[in-house]
């Protein structure tokens, strides 16, 4: 079933905010319906140019221009372009996309993925290490959102950082890096975390020492649960609740992440909440088809043409889901103050 997503009106928004994307500055208001936490190209840099196999550039750009399209003939207007540092991050591959497709708003993203250690730079720099002195991530991170991203004026407009299972050292110095970026900047944060090892709370308890501001911070994935009392304890720490890996059938299947989307706004926590795949046009972390036989339903468009009718025949109504995928994205972006 494809769905045309029509909104009704979010409510006035009288913020003079404005926001970056790979296009450019565009203010809060014209964010319209997003989709919080996506990719387009999840790759090995490193081992792709090395070794690059199958890889042909213009097959995986057209066919991420023709994934973008399909996004914006649902209603789309803004995707949330979480790869970053770890995640092979090519700006330029991304403005290609960008480019085809104008009508779609790209929000690119700044920070480092990694569930255990850290890349070497970083384990010899910084505190703590051989070398000592300032954390060299700050530096980085805030070069992303202030001047742009690897020289071509593309600025980052998101924090993203990962709590797997483990706070090992290396992670707990991102997390920080990223909580003193976001107080540099202002810039919101999302952090990928594991519902199962409860760690959006280890999350939440690291950026309240650092002083971050949790309306502007997202707890992902917290969909790949249905442990009402955990979420219900982000709730009350205060961040947005990612639930934002449809399609990922073989983690949660949709019914019961419908469900669980449905009881929380019963509940009145629609406010708290956003919507998302976590997909991606091409990730080389399985083999070629492995994503379409694992996850068929683990795609761009999988909320618009199933997961919304689903979540409006358990009784979320219309008002709930524009504030999930409106409001919230606008407020996530809006500075305090």
């Amino acid at each position: 079933m494809t769905v045309q997503y029509a909104p009704t009106s979010p409510g006035s928004d009288t913020s003079h905010a404005v926001v970056e994307t790979v296009a450019g500055t565009i203010p809060v208001s014209a964010l319209g319906t997003t989709l919080m936490h996506e990719h387009l190209f999840v790759t090995s840099e490193e081992i792709r140019l090395n070794n690059p196999g199958g890889w042909d550039e213009e097959k995986e750009v057209a066919a991420a221009i023709e994934r973008a399209r399909a996004m914006t003939d649902r209603g789309v207007n803004t995707m949330v372009d979480l790869t970053v540092y770890g995640l092979g991050r090519n700006i330029a591959r991304i403005a290609r996309v960008n480019a085809a497709v104008p009508e779609l708003n790209i929000v690119a993203a700044t920070g480092l993925y990694t569930y255990d250690g850290l890349p070497f730079p970083f384990i010899y720099q910084g505190p703590g290490s051989l070398m000592g002195g300032d954390e060299p991530m700050v530096q980085m991170f805030t070069s992303d959102i202030r001047d742009g991203i690897a020289g071509t004026g593309i600025k980052a407009a998101v924090l993203k950082c990962a709590l797997e299972n483990e706070l090992t050292p290396g992670v707990e110095r991102v997390l920080r890096a990223v909580a003193e970026t976001h107080k540099r900047t202002g810039t919101p944060i999302t952090v990928h975390t594991n519902p199962t090892a409860k760690t959006g709370l280890v999350a939440q308890r690291i950026l309240a020492e650092e002083g971050v501001d949790p309306g502007r911070v997202v707890i992902g994935h917290s969909g790949d649960t249905t442990d009402l009392d955990y979420l219900d304890a982000l709730i009350a720490g205060g961040t947005y609740l990612g639930m934002d890996r449809f399609g990922l059938d073989f983690l949660l299947p949709s019914d019961q992440r419908v469900a669980t989307v449905a009881a929380l706004a019963e509940r009145g926590y629609a406010d708290r909440m956003v919507l998302s795949h976590d997909a991606s046009c091409h990730i080389d972390w399985l083999p070629p088809g492995a994503k379409e036989q694992l996850a068929p339903n683990w795609h761009h468009t999988y909320l618009h043409d199933e997961v919304i009718p689903a979540l409006l025949k358990a009784g979320v109504t219309q008002e709930q889901l524009d504030t999930m995928l409106i409001s919230n994205p606008r407020r996530y972006f809006t500075p305090a103050g």
